[in-house]
């Protein structure tokens, strides 16, 4: 049987500071993040990667990626980027980038990828506030 179009697998995605490709074109991640932690808000994170790695398709594929805030509905940024698989032993590497991300409140945002508008996963990224330690303060030198 030869299938002429199979959905690929999400082999890895993972949200991220940066990403970089060396000469040989292996990836190079950079601060995979968890959640965000800010001393105040609103504040802006200059750049987001979302690094997607897709695998096991065969076909033409649309993928998008959507930050979501809090409240579930609201779209902060949003990617979209058309990519083949010939085979199945063939993989492909996708980095979205989002500059200048606004957090205007503390909440779980979320990161949503989905391939041919079928939801594949969700990546809770919680914003959270904290408050900064208070130095004590200097005692004047004794005489």
């Amino acid at each position: 049987m030869n299938a002429s179009r199979i959905l690929p697998d999400l082999q890895a995605s993972l949200l991220c500071e940066d990403v970089r490709v060396e000469s040989s074109g292996n990836f190079i991640i950079v601060g995979v993040i968890s959640e965000v932690r800010v001393p105040q808000l609103p504040i802006a994170a200059y750049k987001l990667c979302v690094f997607n790695r897709w695998t096991a398709g065969v076909g033409e594929f649309n993928q998008e990626v959507r930050l979501v805030a809090p409240d579930g509905t609201t779209v902060l940024r949003k990617s979209a980027f058309k990519f083949a698989l010939q085979s199945p032993a063939q993989n492909t590497t996708n980095v979205s980038v989002f500059g200048q991300v606004e957090f205007k409140e503390q909440g779980i945002y979320t990161i949503e990828i989905l391939i041919d508008e079928v939801m594949k996963l969700r990546i809770p990224v919680p914003v959270v506030l904290v408050q900064q330690k208070q130095q004590p303060k200097q005692q004047p030198p004794q005489k």
